[in-house]
């Protein structure tokens, strides 16, 4: 079985895949004439504009559940893989396609608000609905749902609960299915309150997480100040094959990179759209940049954070493709998490494993709920009864998926995880290359009311664009 899998991973994230997302980035900044930059300013004043609705959540609590799906286990674990399996050097590829995938972050949000619907009263869209009505395509926008609900409610909850109990059991020793028991607990109450709880929880949790975090790390980081320039002059080297000790993974480091910049920020992997579609706004464009600068928080800040903890302290292994290892300064430590908890105990004896299992518990917990959100974004999209006992099925599965994820191996979690991300990026990224025009007209359309002094207000048949309902 695990061979299959890892079968099919590789077929989903072969080489292809890697100069999609990368080109798609690419392709984005160019057209949009580097939103990603010239916005910058902007995208931080609308975090705090508009109130929320009966029907939509406002711009910060869409962005709050967009980071709650983006800040996650991957900024902990994900970034401590990256380095294990690609060296240093797969930092700056991660900072590559944050940078790049911020354009692609902006072109799916605006399109889920664009071609957003109200369904059982509230605001619904993502890549299902904007495939349907941007390109007229039903077929493809089923095929998109359905392997969405399958990688958000089946695939992807395991990696975050997985990463919690490994965490969890290393700093307090509890048995990994008691605290598997607990997050479905905990879970179950927040999921079957509905959108709104989990905006409100979301709205709550993530700046508090993201912050402490954040503050532990700027504390490392100033104890070692004087290393800076040594460790970005280590990174920028290993990510160009100049640096000999990490020569052997030059090419696992861009895939390493890659992989799991795209996992942590998930810009182009299409979930964001889906939260940014429940935003209240007066104009798709200003979700669309708030989204953009989440890309930033979850890679340039939170995971650079992660990153310069375990290069200051030396708290890592790199592995050899062909066998052994590269660089072995931790003998015998496993590749994930247990890098941060190191580091931050090299400096923190007392905290550093406590500290990394509740970060975790709060990044992963709220990736999960993010999970569930965009699950159940993608069933109302293919049952158009709103049969609440399919809603009910899914809650019941995803809790069943978290449990499940607690008590199976490390590896076997990721590798699930990675395929559905995949799958996922594969459908989406093709999509909003081919939705490009529609976009190019919103951000158009934003510009001008802006230099006319206007706070753009959207009408889509005075932009030229057909098939919206709330437009």
């Amino acid at each position: 079985m695990d061979k299959i899998i890892n079968t099919i991973n590789d077929l989903v994230w072969s080489n292809a895949l890697i100069i999609l997302c990368m080109g798609a980035g690419i392709y984005f900044s160019i057209v949009t004439r580097f939103i990603q930059v010239r916005y910058l300013k902007e995208m931080v004043k609308l975090l705090f504009d508009g109130k929320s609705s009966d029907k939509g959540v406002s711009s910060f609590q869409a962005f709050a559940i967009a980071i709650s799906g983006r800040i996650g286990t991957g900024n902990i674990a994900g970034v401590a893989t990256a380095i294990a399996m690609g060296g240093p050097g797969a930092i700056f590829w991660m900072w590559i396609i944050a940078f790049l995938g911020s354009a692609s972050a902006f072109v799916e949000a605006t399109l889920g608000q664009v071609y957003k619907e109200v369904k059982n009263g509230e605001y619904r869209g993502g890549p299902s609905y904007y495939i349907e009505k941007g390109l007229g395509i039903k077929w493809y926008a089923i095929i998109f749902a359905i392997a969405t609900v399958i990688s958000t409610a089946v695939l992807l909850p395991g990696v975050q609960s997985n990463s919690i109990a490994l965490s969890v059991e290393n700093a307090f020793q509890i048995p990994v299915a008691y605290t598997g028991a607990g997050v479905v607990i905990l879970l179950g109450l927040i999921i079957f309150g509905g959108v709104k709880r989990i905006g409100k929880v979301a709205e709550i949790v993530v700046p508090f997480m993201a912050g402490g975090y954040i503050l532990m790390s700027l504390v490392i980081i100033g104890y070692n100040y004087a290393e800076i320039p040594t460790v970005f002059s280590l990174i920028i080297k290993s990510a160009f094959n100049l640096e000999p000790a990490f020569a052997g993974v030059f090419g696992m480091a861009i895939t390493w990179g890659v992989k799991r910049g795209i996992y942590s920020n998930e810009a182009g992997q299409g979930t964001a759209p889906h939260a940014a579609a429940a935003a209240e706004v007066s104009h798709p464009a200003k979700q669309g940049l708030v989204q953009a600068f989440s890309v930033y928080v979850d890679t340039l800040f939170v995971c650079t954070a992660t990153a310069l903890m375990i290069l200051f302290t030396g708290k890592y292994n790199v592995t050899n493709p062909a066998g052994g290892f590269l660089l072995e300064n931790i003998p015998g430590a496993k590749i994930g998490a247990e890098y941060t908890q190191l580091a931050i105990a090299s400096h923190f004896p007392s905290l550093g494993a406590g500290f990394v299992a509740i970060s975790l518990l709060f990044f992963a917990f709220t990736t999960i709920m993010a999970y569930y959100y965009i699950a159940e974004t993608n069933l109302s999209y293919l049952d158009k009864t709103g049969n609440r006992w399919f809603v009910n099925a899914l809650r019941i599965l995803i809790l069943l998926a978290t449990f499940y994820g607690t008590v199976k191996t490390a590896e076997a979690a990721w590798t699930l995880g990675d395929i559905g991300v995949g799958i996922m990026a594969w459908l989406n990224i093709v999509a909003i290359i081919l939705l490009r025009k529609p976009v190019l007209k919103v951000l158009k359309d934003y510009e001008r009311q802006r230099k006319e002094g206007k706070d753009p207000v959207f009408l889509a048949k005075e932009a030229g664009i057909e098939n919206t309902t709330e437009w």
